[in-house]
């Protein structure tokens, strides 16, 4: 009996109780525990499925932002290139428009001049030839040493008169051509 006793693969009645109460701690957990750990189980799974939906929505909604952020500046960029044409346009326009005035000014200011400098200049020679006539006759009185008749001579007296005012009307073509 003592070799039976020994024999590990026959069941004798400790294995029985070992195993009834195995069983009965299974029973135990798998209704009571299991159920209370599969709850645990599930609502940890169910958080980090939601935490991980609302990274991937966070995600979304950073590239979402990113790419309005980028489109946000490229159009910026645009706008600011745009401004600064418009402003470069408008630089060369009013550029354009002043040195236009300036040119239009510069020439009625030189216009003006040489017409003023032209009355001027023929206000003197008018001036002068009126005056010549009665320097001649003078000069022509005390040459002679006696009274000249201005009426009696008024064609030699024009026609010195026109002489002058040929040769200042020809040298003043002779300056407003070299000027040029």
């Amino acid at each position: 009996m003592f070799i039976a006793d020994s024999n590990f693969l026959i069941p004798n009645a400790t294995f029985i109780v070992e195993l009834v109460a195995f069983l009965i701690v299974l029973g135990v957990i798998a209704k009571y525990v299991l159920p209370i750990l599969k709850k645990a189980l599930d609502d940890r799974a169910a958080v980090i499925a939601s935490q991980l939906a609302a990274a991937d929505e966070a995600k979304a909604d950073a590239t979402a932002a990113d790419a309005d952020r980028r489109t946000a500046l490229e159009e910026a960029r645009q706008q600011a290139r745009e401004i600064v044409a418009q402003a470069n346009r408008t630089a060369e326009q009013v550029r354009t428009e002043a040195q236009a005035n300036a040119q239009n000014e510069y020439e009625r200011i030189v216009g003006n001049a040489e017409t003023e400098v032209g009355l001027a200049r023929q206000r003197a020679v008018d001036e002068a030839a009126n005056r010549m006539g009665q320097i001649v006759m003078d000069v022509v009185e005390r040459v002679i040493g006696r009274e000249v008749d201005a009426e009696a001579h008024r064609d030699l007296i024009d026609e010195a008169v026109r002489a002058l005012r040929a040769d200042a009307a020809g040298g003043a073509a002779a300056s407003s051509g070299a000027r040029q």
